[in-house]
């Protein structure tokens, strides 16, 4: 699947000012900053080609698994060049495997998407993009217990959200799962107590406190271990390794939330 777009300065001022960031707007040639790319290159699906949770139905570019449940697992994203604003850019998508198992909470399908994305003709970024997908949810079921966070960081940073925030990050991505802005789907459909905060929001989040350490990032994944609700403080945690930064987010009560790794340009000199 090949999508492009041009990637509008307007549309990364937005997410600037939704972030909290301080600094001038961006403006065209601007190089974009890493992970923006995640505001561009909408697929933007009729209503009747969209599930329950406002994701866009699978049997398309993902094949129907028999599984309506989408969940972000996580992805490995390697910065090859910088993105410029207000210049045409493609993103050419693979869908790399779909399997299907059955975990401890019962049948689910593994969707791992290759994602290559360009600018005059030069590849800018590669993003391998890891699903899950399981069964429609039953919200008396009991929430699975997530493992504790290390604490032995070296650096912290705290964040806290608001559903204004959650809402903006969902429109700017052009997200329309509801547990992000939907209390009562969230709450009444899903068994969740509260909204959820995007994965890719925190991990954004954690690229920028990457940077704030090390400077321009060369490679980064991350993997959602848990969900952070949008009245919880989100605790960033950062250590460094042979290579960079282990990367964490812990919740209010000690739940590890996110695990990352991120490698810095500077490493690699």
């Amino acid at each position: 699947m090949e999508t492009s777009d041009i990637l509008d300065p307007a549309r990364a001022a937005a997410l600037q000012t939704a972030l909290g960031l301080s600094g001038p707007a961006p403006s065209a040639n601007d190089p974009l900053p890493a992970f923006w790319h995640y505001i561009y290159f909408w697929d933007a699906q009729p209503a009747e080609l969209l599930g329950d949770d406002g994701h866009p139905k699978t049997g398309g570019f993902i094949p129907d698994l028999g599984l309506p449940r989408r969940m972000w697992a996580g992805g490995d994203l390697q910065f090859h060049a910088p993105l410029y604003l207000g210049v045409p850019a493609k993103k050419v998508s693979k869908l790399m495997r779909a399997d299907q198992k059955t975990g401890a909470s019962g049948p689910l399908a593994i969707v791992t998407i290759d994602h290559q994305i360009s600018q005059n003709g030069k590849l800018c970024i590669s993003e391998k993009q890891n699903l899950i997908y399981r069964e429609a949810a039953n919200p008396d079921a009991p929430q699975p217990i997530p493992p504790l966070a290390q604490t032995d960081e070296t650096v912290t940073e705290t964040h806290n959200f608001t559903t204004t925030q959650l809402f903006r990050y969902s429109a700017l991505t052009f997200n329309g799962h509801r547990i992000h802005y939907d209390q009562t789907y969230a709450r009444q459909t899903e068994g969740y107590p509260d909204l959820i905060v995007h994965g890719p929001l925190l991990a954004q989040l954690l690229i920028h406190f990457a940077e704030r350490q090390f400077g321009a990032l060369k490679e980064f994944s991350f993997q959602a271990t848990a969900p952070l609700f949008v009245t919880e403080t989100a605790t960033l945690c950062a250590k460094p390794n042979k290579t960079g930064l282990d990367l964490w987010v812990r919740g209010p009560d000690g739940r590890l939330i996110m695990r990352a790794k991120a490698i810095p340009y500077a490493s690699s000199q």
